[in-house]
């Protein structure tokens, strides 16, 4: 069968560059920011700068997005990695044409500062771009702790919009993240990566997410987590119990077998008929992270600052 749209970029797309468990290519875009169709979610539009993502964590949602591309095995989500082919003038131009007040998430399916943005930085240029506009409201949610060689081009976004950096730490377990999350920096990382961001005045957030049964869903993981994003400067905390995708399953349901095969029964009873893991966990969840919340002394909504409105500015040259 012949393939067609994002399949047929894809498979068209020009290599950039060959490591040993990686590859790296670049993808042509007609949009980079796309609408978010869930009315749940507190944002209107998302923006990714890569597909995939080398970070490997074992329960990411986001494999399901490769298959678009007809690449089909769970691993090639992490494996090969796209950039999206970047034009300043016309990126700026796309955010101009959003509402002001707009709220743009980056990274909802793949971290903007993982380990490709060291050598394309395409979140930082698109981060230079943004700060050419005015009046929106960004988050970047991240587990890397690249972004502080960023805090210029970030102060100079957030003068201009609202903007939130929002790092996620799991658990302050460095073995349980490593088995989790292989290929990410270590929580005590991300916090001082957080830290730094918090110190040049950038509005941060430290999210649990996502709380996963019997690994990372105890009052005492989210206490230690809510005290360290505290003691890191972070203004808010927050978690969200996890949901599995099938395409997460097939890799979530072999770790627990290998690692914690006591709990791989529980998950592959629960998840092979629901990606959610129900109302009544959902809802402990949303009662300990209340408690982590308050006993950190966080105030229990979010409260980014609003976005500046004014005149719209323009790229230079």
């Amino acid at each position: 069968m012949a393939l067609v749209g994002i399949a047929k970029l894809a498979a068209a797309a020009p290599l950039l560059e060959e490591k040993r468990r990686v590859e790296y290519r670049e993808i042509a875009t007609g949009r980079w920011i796309t609408r978010c169709s869930n009315p749940n979610l507190p944002f209107e539009w998302t923006l990714n700068p890569y597909r995939g993502c080398e970070f490997g964590c074992k329960y990411c949602y986001a494999r399901y997005a490769h298959e678009f591309m007809e690449l089909r095995e769970p691993e090639d989500f992490e494996r090969l990695i796209f950039a999206k082919a970047f034009d300043a003038r016309r990126f700026a131009a796309e955010i101009r044409h959003l509402p002001v007040g707009a709220s743009i998430a980056i990274g909802t399916a793949t971290d903007p500062y993982q380990p490709a943005e060291r050598r394309y930085q395409l979140t930082r240029r698109m981060m230079q771009a943004i700060a050419s506009t005015e009046g929106r409201r960004f988050h970047i949610t991240t587990k890397s702790d690249l972004y502080p060689r960023d805090l210029d081009v970030l102060a100079g976004a957030a003068r201009t919009n609202a903007l939130g950096i929002h790092a996620t730490v799991t658990t302050m377990d460095a073995e349980l993240a490593r088995q989790l999350e292989p290929l990410a920096p270590r929580p005590d990382l991300r916090l001082a990566a957080l830290g730094a961001a918090a110190g040049a005045g950038l509005w941060t957030s430290v999210m649990a997410s996502p709380v996963l049964p019997g690994l990372n869903d105890s009052q005492e993981s989210l206490d230690r987590v809510a005290q360290a994003a505290r003691e890191a400067g972070a203004r808010w905390f927050g978690a969200h119990a996890v949901f599995l995708r099938p395409c997460a399953s097939q890799v979530m349901i072999p770790f627990l077998k290998a690692a914690y095969p006591a709990l791989a029964p529980h998950y592959e009873r629960h998840f092979s008929r629901s990606t959610s893991p129900g109302q009544e966990f959902v809802a402990r969840v949303r009662e300990r992270v209340g408690r982590a919340r308050e006993r950190a002394g966080f105030p229990e909504r979010e409260a980014m600052p609003e976005a500046p409105e004014g005149r719209q500015m323009r790229l230079p040259g």
